[in-house]
């Protein structure tokens, strides 16, 4: 059973879309540090995918843990990628915003797995129904935060949004 839908989307500092050098658009990513995990590449696909020349990634620095890069984020560092489980707890305490509304889905994502011997004990049924509620919770609270083109919140959830 899924747990959730995962998309790869832009995360930053609240102080970086409300400060002097604001973030009007996707295309003001590259005025900005890309904060890259373990490569380039990430930020390259992506402004690729969203229809922007990548040619202003090799700026910024490489990380090799995403709570680096979400850390980083968090500071003003930069601007960085981020996955919906990853960043969710940032974003709804406002640690991180979303700049804008463009994402691209992760084809890799979480899944609740057990084998199905076990599957109907009671302890694992409680133990998936918390995660699946919990997870629920969240994407609740995401679709609050989700950034539209003109700038409104709406209340489709991040998954779908962005």
């Amino acid at each position: 059973m899924r747990l959730c839908a995962e998309r790869l989307f832009a995360v930053c500092s609240p102080k970086l879309v409300f400060g002097r050098r604001r973030i009007a658009g996707v295309a003001d990513v590259l005025k900005f540090p890309l904060i890259h995990l373990d490569s380039r590449s990430d930020w390259a696909n992506w402004l690729r995918g969203v229809g922007i020349d990548d040619a202003g990634v090799i700026h910024g620095p490489v990380l090799n843990r995403a709570s680096m890069v979400i850390d980083a984020a968090i500071n003003g560092q930069g601007i960085a990628l981020a996955r919906t489980t990853l960043a969710a707890w940032d974003l709804i305490n406002g640690r991180l915003v979303l700049p804008f509304p463009e994402s691209l889905p992760v084809s890799k994502t979480y899944w609740i797995v057990c084998p199905k011997a076990t599957a109907a004990l009671p302890k694992i049924a409680t133990f998936r129904d918390w995660l699946l509620a919990e997870a629920a919770r969240d994407q609740r609270q995401l679709k609050r935060l989700a950034p539209q083109p003109n700038g409104r919140r709406t209340g489709a959830p991040i998954a779908q949004t962005l």
